[in-house]
């Protein structure tokens, strides 16, 4: 069977527990139509990027489902048909992932654009010496500090 990555925005004024109401009931339109979801994450409420409805934010939900494709249209219409559900995608995978996802997994130390462990921004010994500034705190313009007409 075909295996899915199945993600779903729910609406901010939603309870968790409504949501996943959202999940179970989604589940079982799976499990009827001789499917299975195999795992589901709920990600949390998190910043929409526009708003959608007038809502800013909203519950985000993964489901990874091996079903044949009559299921996920199923899924897909009592999506649609549901006014709690801002916004869906479905996509389908050559195979599931092991474990948590991307969005639920930590970020790795040490990647490009990581700071030190202290926090700082490192050894800046590689910056030469900028000497004594003399116009420090004069804003006018270069023609004036080089002695030109303005």
């Amino acid at each position: 069977m075909p295996f899915y990555e199945h993600v779903y925005l729910a609406r901010q004024d939603l309870a968790p527990a409504q949501v996943e109401g959202l999940t179970e009931a989604f589940t079982q339109i799976i499990t009827e139509l001789e499917g299975k979801v195999v795992s589901h994450e709920y990600w949390g409420l998190r910043n929409i990027a526009y708003r959608i409805q007038k809502n800013r934010k909203a519950h985000y939900v993964l489901l990874n489902i091996e079903a044949p494709a009559a299921a996920i249209q199923e899924l897909e219409r009592q999506a649609a048909l549901n006014e709690d559900i801002l916004r869906y995608q479905t996509i389908r995978v050559d195979a599931l992932e092991d474990g948590p996802s991307a969005v639920m997994r930590k970020p790795e130390r040490g990647g490009r654009g990581e700071r030190s462990e202290r926090g700082d921004r490192g050894d800046r010994s590689d910056r030469g010496d900028r000497g004594d500034r003399q116009d420090r705190g004069e804003r006018r313009p270069r023609e004036a500090r080089e002695g030109g007409n303005w």
